[in-house]
């Protein structure tokens, strides 16, 4: 059985013509409707957004002139663009049809109609009209496709217990079409572990459209997401696909979620809740298919707050919760991760020369790195710009020796033996067997001074 497609409305003064147009079109298209005072005509498309609209030329008794058609026509295109419109009349000049189709008529009927042949032409000029969105769509896409290529993203690195739980659920959300909440610090890489679901996904052969939601000011919220008219603003130059619609078959990233205003959330919410958009200065409601995943750097605290973010909306993006350690709590994870930029920016920088001793990692690893691995980046890169020498040291790294500052800053006896036990701690990933070696104490004696310096937690 083929499955009817297209919304058409008849505008036609001829009460019989409207008639024997709805019997015809019914059994070949999803819906049909029908007005007779086209008067009425800018009410009914906010009612009904048509995907073409058979429109008669005259509707004043002795009017052959196609005048009001034409107006008409104007106001159609004016109201949606992208609307197809088949023009028809008993006087079948071929100036008028030129003139119409010039002003944005996609074809033109002579009445009395063949059947068969009406049909056809709507038939075309839907798949006309669909084409030319398509195409406003790929082109759009593309340019969004070619601003996440030019970001670049690096592989996942990391081989600690914490790092392992998050590739474990990667593999395992991946495959779905269940929505993602990323959590964790600045610079953690939730975006890496978003662009990770994506390429692991049946969506992966679609497209990946990030939005940074702190970047998009309120008022050009719906403009952005949903798109926009040709016309329907100041600046709106050209009918604009949003981000949903080029996200269309693939997913849609949110970056930063907890930045959404009240009011933003609450038309994000609808748009998640009815799987359609509408965009602004439209009428019709477009469809989107789409696997949302969002990120944010807010506690899940903050976000349960209802005064901070809905509770609907919360529950919506987060089906899946995926919480990123900070590098703090993967130190086992910065030698491979030293390596890694090491290996990237020796490259850039043509500094196949430079290594990275071990000694020096061991060091870089006491260091707290509160902009996690996006400081670390950026240190490796600066210290290979900078330093003349083949090993880095700490201070090509850092720039003044941040890390002997941290360990050298405060001299007393118990917090230096306070912080060399949480160091070790957070080395070892809180295995205290491996603590009690690595500081040269019996368990017995690990425990007791934890237990004095109210290290127990960590």
């Amino acid at each position: 059985m083929t499955i009817k497609t297209g919304n058409i409305l008849i505008v036609d003064d001829d009460r019989d013509v409207l008639l024997s147009a709805q019997m015809i079109l019914k059994r070949e298209f999803a819906s049909v409707r029908c007005l007779s005072n086209p008067s009425e005509l800018e009410e009914e498309l906010a009612s009904f957004p048509p995907d073409l609209v058979l429109l008669d030329m005259n509707f004043t008794r002795g009017m052959t002139s196609g005048d009001e058609g034409l107006y008409w026509l104007q106001k159609i295109k004016q109201t949606d663009s992208s609307i197809q419109v088949v023009t028809s009349t008993a006087y079948g000049e071929i100036d008028l049809a030129v003139k119409a189709i010039k002003q944005g008529a996609a074809d033109f009927v002579q009445k009395p109609w063949v059947n068969e042949k009406l049909v056809a032409t709507l038939r075309t000029c839907l798949k006309l009209g669909e084409s030319h969105r398509r195409i406003e769509q790929l082109q759009h896409t593309q340019q969004a496709l070619s601003e996440e290529i030019g970001r670049g993203f690096a592989a996942l690195i990391g081989e600690s217990d914490s790092f392992a739980t998050v590739r474990t659920l990667i593999e395992r959300v991946a495959a779905t079409d269940a929505n993602v909440l990323i959590t964790g610090e600045n610079g953690t890489g939730k975006d890496l572990v978003a662009h990770a679901i994506h390429n692991k996904s049946l969506r992966a052969n679609g497209p990946m459209i990030s939005v940074d939601i702190g970047a998009i000011p309120a008022t050009l919220f719906e403009s952005e997401m949903f798109g926009h008219i040709k016309g329907s603003f100041t600046d709106a130059r050209e009918n604009r696909p949003g981000k949903f619609e080029l996200a269309t078959g693939g997913t849609l990233f949110l970056d930063e979620i907890g930045n959404l205003e009240a009011a933003t959330q609450a038309k994000l919410l609808r748009a998640l809740e009815s799987r359609t958009i509408t965009r602004v200065g439209g009428q019709k409601p477009i469809p989107i298919d789409i696997r949302l995943i969002c990120a944010t750097n807010a506690s899940m605290r903050d976000l349960s707050n209802p005064d901070v973010f809905r509770r609907d909306l919360l529950y919506r993006i987060n089906t899946v919760e995926i919480r990123l350690p900070s590098l703090r709590e993967r130190t086992a994870d910065i030698p491979l991760l030293l390596e890694h930029y090491r290996e990237v920016f020796a490259q850039k920088y043509n500094r196949h020369d430079v290594s990275i001793p071990k000694a020096t990692a061991r060091k870089l690893q006491s260091y707290e790195w509160p902009g996690n691995v996006r400081e670390l980046k950026h240190a490796v890169e600066r210290a290979i710009i900078i330093s003349s020498e083949s090993k880095l040291t700490v201070e090509d790294f850092l720039i003044g020796t941040r890390v002997q500052e941290e360990a050298l800053g405060n001299l007393n006896l118990a917090e230096l033996e306070k912080n060399a036990i949480r160091n070790a701690i957070r080395q070892c990933e809180g295995n205290l067997t491996q603590v009690a070696k690595l500081l040269g104490l019996g368990r017995t004696t690990l425990y007791r001074k934890m237990e004095k310096y109210e290290l127990v937690d960590q």
